[in-house]
């Protein structure tokens, strides 16, 4: 990570960091996207694509936001990685200045009131953003459903909004720069997130691979990066995808190794637009049986709190 860079007035400017919850699927790796303007977290209609906690951080003139992208928030499944991910929510609640929760236009859940319930108690300005209205063809059930929800929490803004159409993106800044407080800047200007090339690296071969496959297969797939080398010709980047069995491990690959090819070629195109160099990608599979379930594989996985 760079130096922290507080050159800006902290009389003038603001800074703070900035939660996003929501249950699955609901489009809180979208919003971060387009928020930061470049393609940092991975994103698919799949639940559990977020399993880490991951910062993106924009830079202006008059503020610096760091929002933190979380999992989705579900109780389906029990395991060491699913509890990995309740406490990568919880530590995401902690120490932050402004409260994001996510809902998608027209629907309400048992797992969207289990995180009202959940946030009802904070002491953090909450702004409510319905995202997807997009998608909503009866306009006109959507105030009656802002108006429902408003009346459940006191939220300092209720926002609809489509992450994925650009909609209202801009009125949800501003709302969030209102919220700030004033302080220096604690990160560079031209810093983007807190992660580092070889976990983005890694997290764009997982997403294609969560793409390409099931419902249930993808959640049990991980990627670490065992080679990142920078040369004159460009990045050269080895990778190991992990799954639990010879039956994943199958699938996989693919037949003849079509679909690990397919998710090389576009994984490699994703890293090439954002390093801005010519990307020499290698990938292998490997099992490790139930390692969602080993508290030591998923720290070797790198998955740590």
């Amino acid at each position: 990570m760079s130096a922290q860079d507080n050159s800006k007035d902290s009389s003038e400017f603001h800074f703070g960091y900035v939660t996003i919850i929501g249950r699955p699927n609901v489009g809180k790796s979208t919003l971060l996207n387009r928020v930061i303007g470049q393609k940092l977290s991975i994103t698919s209609r799949k639940p559990q694509t977020t399993q880490r906690r991951l910062l993106g951080i924009k830079t202006d003139e008059q503020s610096q936001v760091v929002y933190i992208d979380t999992p989705g928030m579900q109780s389906k499944y029990k395991d060491s990685l699913n509890r990995y991910m309740r406490r990568e929510i919880t530590n995401a609640l902690l120490h932050i200045d402004v409260l994001v929760f996510m809902v998608e236009s027209l629907k309400w859940t048992d797992a969207d009131e289990e995180i009202l319930e959940t946030i009802e108690t904070t002491k953090n300005p909450v702004l409510l953003l319905i995202n997807k209205i997009d998608r909503t063809r009866n306009k006109e059930l959507l105030l009656p459903f802002i108006e429902k929800l408003s009346k459940r929490m006191s939220f300092a803004d209720v926002i609809p909004i489509s992450a994925g159409k650009n909609i209202n993106i801009g009125e949800f800044e501003s709302a969030i720069k209102k919220l700030l407080p004033p302080g220096g800047a604690e990160f560079p200007d031209d810093q983007m997130t807190d992660r580092s090339e070889r976990y983005i690296a890694a997290e764009f071969i997982r997403e294609k691979l969560i793409r390409k496959l099931g419902e249930e297969l993808p959640y049990r797939i991980t990627v670490t990066i065992e080679k990142f080398t920078e040369e004159k010709e460009g990045l050269t980047i080895d990778a190991m995808i992990w799954v639990e069995s010879d039956s994943q491990k199958s699938i996989v690959i693919g037949k003849d190794g079509g679909v690990l090819k397919a998710v090389g070629e576009q994984a490699r195109k994703d890293m090439q637009r954002l390093f801005d160099k010519k990307i020499y990608l290698r990938t292998w599979v490997k099992v490790k049986k139930n390692w969602t379930e080993d508290p030591g594989l998923l720290k070797q996985f790198g998955f740590e709190n």
